[in-house]
């Protein structure tokens, strides 16, 4: 078990928002941060200690930045496996490779928590208009296609209804693999943050209610308003999950809880999630610096909730009228503020956002609510 003590240099495979918080938390625990991006002026580049600007499919240039860090990370999904594959064979790479590959394409993943025995929504695999006609015979309506791989925050999906055209439905993707599936009754979403040390120590953050806007997650509660019996049930999930993958660094578990208790298993991220970020204020061990102390093999640290939470996105819708006026925001007790250091505000780009701490959750949710209020009535 190789371990990275502080003084050593962590490779970042990407340059938003997530890589930049990573940035924050390794640099103050006394390591360097290089990062690998083709963008100039990232978000994460604003806080590493160098920036290697290149395209991922530059196998010498990634040959170079693995050479020159001690161990190897990634902040999103959308990294091509083959590039991953160049950075193992000269350093590890936490998480491994294998389980990038598997979390970036839906039926991958779906396969392999099939296989694994977890509990996840019917799904078939669409590659044809064909296999669409036989798969929503099988699954019934409504149902969900999306893409394989590439979809985010609702991109590359849509629902079925009471459309039989699947030959118009298939030609107008553009993808050449898609996964449809049921849709699920549930109450409410949740996710599990796990964390996993190269030596299979484990810790789970506490269980985060989610509230989605458009596809995108709009709040974030915590500790969830679910029972006892689910938080544990959730919390369990996430760790088989984290063993079965041997898993070395922070996984998020996205679940739906079905009115009776049950929980199913939605999507798989191996980063740090927006679900996570207000452990940077409301935890004792942010998700960001438990991913530095995984992925280098220094013991995990606590996950106890020091207040209960409330976080909220912060869109670039935020800034059609102009540069928002912060002052009425962080007026509001308890509420912090973290902007992403992105140039262009666009509809439905992830600007930012703030957390707000409260007594009580009710409490954290009003204020977070009061603080966009004073920011724009639209985002109340």
């Amino acid at each position: 078990m190789n371990r990275y003590l502080p003084g050593a240099t962590i490779g970042v495979m990407g340059g938003g928002q997530l890589g930049r918080m990573f940035c924050v938390a390794a640099r103050r625990m006394g390591y360097r941060v290089e990062i690998f991006t083709p963008e100039e002026d990232t978000p994460a580049g604003q806080f590493a200690d160098l920036t290697r600007i290149a395209d991922y499919t530059n196998e010498a240039a990634v040959r170079r930045f693995a050479q020159d860090v001690d161990v190897v990370t990634f902040e999103f999904e959308n990294i091509p496996a083959q590039t991953i594959e160049w950075c193992a064979e000269l350093r590890d790479v936490r998480p491994a490779g294998s389980i990038l590959h598997t979390a970036q394409n839906r039926l991958r993943e779906k396969d392999a928590l099939a296989a694994a025995g977890i509990p996840i929504a019917p799904f078939r695999a669409v590659r044809s208009a064909h296999e669409l006609a036989s798969a929503i015979e099988s699954i019934g309506r409504p149902a969900i296609l999306k893409t394989a791989a590439f979809g985010y925050d609702g991109k590359g999906q849509q629902t079925i209804n009471s459309r039989d055209d699947f030959d118009e439905i298939w030609s107008a993707s553009s993808a050449d693999e898609l996964v449809l599936e049921g849709v699920i009754d549930f109450e409410k979403e949740i996710s599990v943050i796990v964390a996993r040390g190269p030596d299979g120590d484990m810790a789970t953050f506490p269980v985060c209610e989610n509230l989605h806007r458009s596809h995108i997650l709009d709040l974030t509660v915590v500790p969830a308003r679910v029972e006892p019996a689910v938080e544990l049930a959730a919390a369990e999930l996430a760790r088989t999950i984290a063993e079965k993958l041997d898993l070395v660094g922070l996984l998020a578990v996205e679940m739906f809880l079905k009115p009776g208790g049950e929980l199913l298993v939605n999507e798989l991220a191996p980063r740090p999630h927006n679900s996570g970020h207000w452990t940077i204020e409301g935890c004792a061990t942010s998700q960001y610096e438990q991913h530095v102390r995984a992925v280098c093999g220094l013991p995990l640290g606590s996950t106890e909730i020091l207040r209960p939470a409330a976080m909220a996105n912060l869109l670039g819708d935020v800034w059609l009228k102009g540069t928002p006026d912060w002052s009425g925001l962080l007026a509001v007790p308890g509420v912090h503020l973290h902007l992403y250091g992105k140039k262009e505000p666009r509809p439905r780009r992830k600007m930012g956002h703030l957390t707000a701490l409260g007594a009580t959750a009710a409490e954290a949710i009003e204020r977070v609510n009061q603080a966009r209020r004073a920011l724009h009535p639209s985002t109340s």
